[in-house]
């Protein structure tokens, strides 16, 4: 895998504006959902079996992030807490580089065994988190 700058060609895709486009769509349907005082889903996962799911506690997490309680954040989903400071990250990476012109930062040449590595760091880092919310789950 090499990381490389390129500029985006005249009929490129343009990701940066895409996802970015995406994020605050996401958070201005938050934003709303919150303002009208509507009720949160809850996960039929727990109420099933008892037990979080994988994504448990991402809401409460998502709430403490953006209003910047950064440790009750961590302690209801570190693995959306890491998700949130990535796309947090890519964003303003996203905003700098549509607002500049600059040049568009890709990954480019994966081998196999470099993806099978992140295959398993993502499965692994999903059984991990799985393992805490579990160990926590008492306050779900």
């Amino acid at each position: 895998m090499r990381l490389v700058w390129h500029r985006l060609p005249p009929n490129g895709f343009n990701h940066e504006l895409i996802w970015l486009a995406v994020s605050l769509a996401t958070l201005a349907g938050s934003a709303v959902w919150i303002g009208f005082g509507l009720i949160w889903p809850r996960c039929p996962f727990l109420a099933i079996t008892g037990f979080p799911c994988l994504t448990c506690g991402a809401t409460r997490c998502t709430l403490a992030f953006l209003h910047g309680d950064l440790l009750s954040a961590w302690r209801w989903n570190p693995l959306a807490f890491a998700a949130l400071c990535v796309v947090a990250i890519f964003d303003l990476y996203a905003v700098i580089v549509l607002v500049a012109g600059s040049p568009r930062l890709r990954m480019v040449d994966w081998t196999a065994p470099e993806k099978k590595t992140v295959r398993i760091a993502v499965i692994g880092l999903i059984a991990l988190n799985w393992i805490y919310l579990l160990a926590h789950r008492g306050r779900y």
